[in-house]
């Protein structure tokens, strides 16, 4: 089985930071002025709200959630938001998902052997499913078996990756992790995954060496993957 992470491991730091991020706090104010009765968007807006006092002006409610995309934190609420924003930026075209050319091959090859794929990110499951429904090289979602975000836990904490080993029915060896953030695979390992270091080197341009690899197999590219499982 492969759990993956998404950006800077399938997909440019770039993209997240430059195109997503930006767009979504472009778009906060109007979306809730025309969502913030809808249901689901209420849940997350409320979420916000509590946690800062039980704050009720949703003007304030969205700078908050705009100062969270400028410190990009790790928020379920506010990925949730993005997501159902990004929604319509995919849907409207006004942007695909970066993806690097290694992977779609790679996915796919996995796939054909047998092999479960699933994903962990920060970023909401719906997000990540428009993500590899709108990428560069097509709709991938049909290759993956599993999606998986915040709301099974944090990324850098090893009881997360025991709940999606228990999720996916498997032995926390049978699963190889994939990511470019070391915390992350450090979680990973403690719970029993296996690791792979992705250091891109569009992201990484100075490459992190054993030490900084703190231990995990480091590969440049998905095609190095397969020598080393």
């Amino acid at each position: 089985m492969i759990l993956t992470d998404i950006e800077g491991t399938t997909s440019s730091i770039s993209f997240v930071k430059d195109v997503l991020f930006p767009y979504a706090r472009r778009a906060l104010p109007g979306f809730v002025t025309a969502h913030r009765d809808d249901p689901e968007v209420r849940r997350w807006l409320d979420v916000v709200a509590t946690e800062h006092g039980a704050m009720c002006d949703d003007a304030m409610i969205v700078e908050t959630l705009q100062g969270w995309i400028d410190a990009d934190r790790k928020h379920t609420a506010l990925k949730a938001l993005q997501g159902m924003i990004w929604s319509a930026g995919y849907r409207q075209a006004d942007f695909t998902a970066h993806i690097y050319p290694d992977v779609p091959e790679a996915l796919r090859r996995w796939q054909a052997a047998g092999d479960t794929l699933a994903v962990y990110s920060s970023g909401s499951v719906p997000a990540q499913k428009l993500f590899f429904g709108h990428s560069a090289a097509g709709d991938l979602t049909g290759l993956f078996s599993a999606w998986f975000d915040t709301e099974i836990g944090g990324k850098r904490e090893a009881e997360s990756y025991a709940r999606i080993a228990d999720a996916l029915d498997a032995a926390p060896a049978e699963i190889l992790f994939l990511s470019d953030v070391v915390a992350e695979l450090d979680a990973a390992r403690d719970a029993g995954l296996r690791t792979v270091l992705v250091d891109r080197l569009d992201d990484y341009p100075v490459p992190r060496d054993a030490a900084a690899a703190n231990g995990h197999t480091r590969v440049t590219a998905f095609d190095q993957i397969d020598a080393i499982r």
